[in-house]
């Protein structure tokens, strides 16, 4: 386990470690949120490293990352914990087989910690020794409001209920970090308990840095190309722009094709691993290609 950052350049330094390249804003944020105790709620488009902040965060530091992955429809009972009804099953046979079924030693039994799944929210409240671990909750726009409320006394008091056995509370509050994707509105209210930050795409300087520090097998001529292109790629009218996750995908797969420079036909044959729509595959390739790359590589040459 590391030392909790002291500063905001710790944190920075921190996250560096684990290849993530962080601006002030961010360690800013990173260190009040370590220092206060306060959740993180960040915000911004598919791809341009929200999760990545997490993970990086929680290898940093050296703590468990337990992951709730929101989807439509999830409660808050899935969140928390179930009952493995089928080794319940399996005891209350056993119990009758044997002839000591015993109904109240039975069900206290049965409602114990034995036959308990913890799921994300309850796992991050327990003990842990190498210290209060990071709770990703991911994409949380896409639950709905009732599931935000539940969220919201969660987060206040760093408790859940299970009927059963009680209210469990942290002995230590995990280091919480909420992401959006921003397909809905989140309530205020839970923003109002959290530290936000709206994670951009990065300007051509730190998206060269990230791939640099991410595929460093990469030659700076090439990594260069690559950004540009990306930056280019990102000024024209598409469906969805490529996030960072698509810098990194594509700049591993033009290494592995050992290419050294792009080209038109290079770029056409590998736009799969930068875009993810079809429509917007059909809108820049054949000529639109070639032109963005020329785009690009004025960008490169003014800056050089």
């Amino acid at each position: 386990m590391a030392d909790q950052p002291t500063s905001i350049d710790e944190v920075i330094a921190l996250l560096a470690t684990q290849n993530y390249v962080c601006d002030r804003a961010l360690g800013t944020v990173g260190y009040l949120a370590l220092e206060l105790g306060k959740p993180i709620f960040l915000e911004g488009e598919a791809g341009v490293g929200k999760t990545e902040i997490a993970k990086a965060l929680a290898a940093g530091l050296g703590r468990k990352l337990i992951r709730l992955q929101c989807y439509e429809g999830l409660d808050a009972a899935s969140a928390i914990y179930e009952w493995n009804f089928a080794a319940q099953m399996v005891a209350i046979r056993t119990a009758e087989a044997t002839g000591s079924a015993d109904r109240a030693a039975l069900q206290s039994e049965l409602f114990s910690d034995d036959f308990l799944i913890r799921r994300p929210l309850l796992e991050a409240m327990q003990p842990d020794a190498a210290g209060a671990p990071v709770l990703l909750i991911d994409e949380v726009d896409r639950t709905d409001e009732p599931f935000e409320a539940f969220l919201l006394e969660a987060l206040s008091d760093y408790q859940v209920t299970i009927p059963e056995i009680g209210t469990i509370k942290a002995q230590e509050p995990p280091i919480v970090v909420l992401t959006s994707n921003r397909t809905r509105e989140v309530h205020d209210a839970l923003k109002r308990r959290c530290l936000y930050h709206w994670v951009d795409y990065p300007s051509f300087a730190r998206e060269l840095e990230i791939v640099s520090a991410r595929v460093p097998g990469a030659s700076a001529d090439l990594s260069a190309e690559i950004v540009a292109f990306i930056q280019s790629l990102r000024g024209e009218d598409l469906f969805k722009n490529p996030g960072v996750a698509e810098t990194i995908d594509w700049a591993r797969c033009l290494l592995a094709l050992d290419t050294v420079s792009l080209s038109p036909e290079v770029i056409s044959d590998t736009l799969g691993a930068v875009l993810k729509y079809q429509d917007d595959i059909a809108k820049v390739q054949g000529s639109e290609v070639g032109r963005i790359l020329n785009d690009a590589r004025e960008h490169l040459r003014k800056a050089s």
